[in-house]
């Protein structure tokens, strides 16, 4: 029986030699994990179709963050769910809105975990869209304003970084404006640049308490069967002055991840979201998957596909994980 020189098993014998030549690294570098904050004292609520994710009260809040920071994880996203909604978001920007309070108690008890915010009307507005309604519509330019008032409002109150995902056009312009001309020009922006309209957000909308009262968001979301488009939003992005670009969802998107990377050598992030969570929780739950293994295979790929920075709720277990070394 004929054999080629080339045995590529030979370096798969053992775990030293997989080890040694494993192409794509996975670090709790990469990681970054998202976390929901409420008013109120004591509050510690499990979101049902996110096990082991909760909406926190600021005082539980900054535990977390605390917990976060010590497992080396160097960042947070932060969501926040106001006491009252209404049709023009103004708790998303007011002083003592959820995020501005979270901030500057997350600031002042571990300063060196970076907090960035997301930047969008949804969780905010009573009808439960991302931008201004106007007219049945939701209305692109009168959105914008709001938007850089939220992310200026932010950064008063201690944000490191802004990510706006509402999906309006020119609204990463808007928030750089905004940042330049109150001197903070050294606040990166990482724009959710190509945010699909997505099956996969329904866990979230629990958690955010923000799905839409009418309709749905495909008017401003991208279409899941489009490429090219994406790279046109990114590039629009990446023009308007974001530091970073978004993909949303990761793991159905690889190949998203994959052109954008290569067809602009700029930091990617990948947002693996709530729904791809849920469905390896829920499999692992039922026996059928080994979910731990699953979780960081997920990972893995995301990280394989060009992503630079893993927007995930699996940053504990899987920082545990690799803190261990068997990652």
């Amino acid at each position: 029986m004929y054999f080629p020189d080339y045995r590529p098993r030979r370096l798969r014998k053992n775990k030293d030699f997989r080890r040694m030549i494993r192409e794509t690294q996975l670090s709790t570098d990469h990681l970054v994990m998202p976390l929901f904050t409420v008013h109120g004292k004591g509050i510690k609520k499990e979101i049902g179709s996110m096990p082991g994710n909760y909406q926190l009260s600021v005082d539980y809040l900054v535990g977390k963050a605390k917990e976060i920071f010590n497992l080396g994880i160097p960042a947070v996203l932060l969501f926040g769910i106001p006491e009252k909604k209404d049709e023009f978001g103004s708790e998303g920007y007011a002083e003592n809105g959820i995020i501005q309070t979270a901030l500057r108690s997350l600031k002042e008890a571990v300063p060196d975990l970076m907090v960035i915010t997301d930047v969008c009307l949804c969780e905010y507005t009573s009808h439960g869209h991302c931008g201004i309604v106007v007219d049945g519509e939701v209305d692109n330019d009168s959105t914008l304003e709001v938007l850089a008032n939220m992310a200026l409002s932010h950064v008063e109150a201690g944000a490191d970084m802004v990510a706006p995902s509402d999906m309006m056009d020119g609204r990463v312009a808007e928030i750089r404006k905004i940042l330049d001309e109150n001197a903070y020009d050294n606040i990166p922006i990482m724009s959710y640049a190509a945010k699909y309209a997505s099956g996969f957000y329904g866990p979230f909308r629990e958690a955010a308490e923000s799905a839409p009262q009418f309709g749905d968001r495909r008017s401003y979301q991208m279409d899941p069967g489009n490429s090219d488009e994406a790279i046109r939003e990114v590039r629009l992005d990446i023009e308007e002055g974001a530091d970073i670009v978004m993909i949303k969802p990761a793991g159905h998107y690889l190949d998203i991840i994959l052109r954008v990377k290569q067809e602009f050598q700029m930091p990617v992030a990948a947002y693996q979201v709530s729904g791809e969570f849920a469905m390896i929780k829920a499999a692992e739950k039922l026996g059928w998957i080994d979910g731990e293994r699953l979780m960081m295979e997920s990972l893995l790929s995301i990280k394989r596909a060009g992503a630079d920075i893993i927007i995930t709720y699996f940053a504990e277990e899987a920082t545990k994980i690799l803190n261990a070394g068997r990652g």
